[in-house]
């Protein structure tokens, strides 16, 4: 007879404590990304309108680049004329060292006067110090090409980041200034519902309070994630912002969108029942399911669906009524039927 196996249970409950409270809040994008030009001009075309998805790297917007196309174009000519100066240089250079090897040849036997030989080098040093220059003057106008060049490269707009576009401050026409936001591109690939919470209720909240959210707009009934918990008042109105984390893989959840939210376990028959996450199981074709206890003592595997993360415990949307007793521990050494003690 085989000796039951020990284990650690929990009983299936809300994921909040205490009576759940109503409030009403707004979807907000996951992260705003203002983009702007780093010079100023007038733009000459808008590529992307409010509310496009756009990818990283794909053009949004460009100026006018004529004054940078003449700017290039001097700078490709003071280049030239650098590049000009220190082959005139070079040659003045070379004229003046072999001059100096040949004269030092008649100094060395004594055959050309002292003053003679100062002015060999003397030519020989002012040849150096003049190529020196050029050479340093070919770097100055490298480097200034080089600027005009990214300048020329920065008339066109490239999207940061993924997203969508929220607002278009800036049209075709228009003059954009340095650092200006042109546009702003929103990550709604999840969102964050913030909700005004008085003050005297905060206590209650943690970053794991379970939340049920609905948004009528987008037809969209979903348990909260993580709770953000903002640190200053309102003066006004006593209240304090929480932003709730809910995935968006749908993108249909858009920022403004009015949500009505249920913090705590009042959720009526919506309420979510919260598991530890190792508790959860897979089994080889990919579907889940958690060890329950029946009331003879004896373990069952019981199939189960998943949703939000909520902290370190996963919601369980179907396969579980409230008061089940699962085990969180020690399932390892279970088998159907096997009989447990806890």
């Amino acid at each position: 007879m085989k000796l039951p196996v020990r284990v650690k249970t929990e009983t299936t409950t809300t994921a909040g404590e205490g009576e759940g409270r109503n409030y009403v809040g707004i979807v907000e994008e996951r992260e705003a990304t203002a983009v702007s030009f780093t010079s100023m001009g007038v733009v000459r075309r808008m590529l992307v309108s409010e509310g496009q998805t756009v990818s990283r790297g794909q053009l949004l917007a460009e100026l006018d680049p004529t004054s940078m196309d003449n700017s290039l174009e001097a700078a490709r000519a003071s280049t030239g004329q650098a590049n000009d100066m220190v082959t005139q240089a070079e040659n003045v250079y070379a004229q003046a060292k072999d001059a100096h090897d040949r004269m030092k040849l008649l100094y060395d036997n004594g055959s050309l006067p002292e003053i003679k030989w100062i002015e060999a080098e003397t030519r020989l040093k002012q040849a150096e110090t003049a190529l020196s220059s050029a050479k340093q003057g070919v770097r100055s106008a490298t480097a200034a090409e080089h600027i005009v060049r990214k300048n020329l490269a920065d008339t066109r707009l490239y999207a940061p980041v993924s997203g969508v576009i929220g607002r278009k401050q800036v049209g075709a026409g228009e003059t954009a200034l340095p650092s200006q936001a042109v546009v702003t591109i929103l990550d709604i690939s999840s969102v964050k519902v913030k909700v005004s919470v008085p003050e005297q209720e905060m206590g209650r909240i943690t970053p794991q309070t379970s939340s049920y959210i609905v948004v009528e707009a987008a037809d969209r009934h979903v348990n909260g994630g993580r709770i953000e918990k903002w640190v200053q008042a309102d003066a006004m109105t006593h209240t304090y912002d929480i932003r709730i984390h809910v995935p968006n893989p749908d993108r249909k959840l858009l920022p403004g969108m009015v949500a009505n939210v249920t913090l705590g376990s009042g959720h009526g028959s919506q309420s979510a029942i919260t598991l530890p996450v190792s508790s959860v199981q897979k089994r080889a074709d990919g579907s889940l399911f958690v060890w329950t206890v029946a009331a003879d003592s004896t373990a069952h595997r019981t199939p189960v669906t998943i949703g939000a993360t909520v902290g370190n415990r996963l919601t369980i949307d179907s396969g579980l009524s409230y008061g089940q007793r699962v085990v969180v521990e020690g399932y390892q050494k279970l088998s159907e039927s096997t009989k447990v003690i806890y």
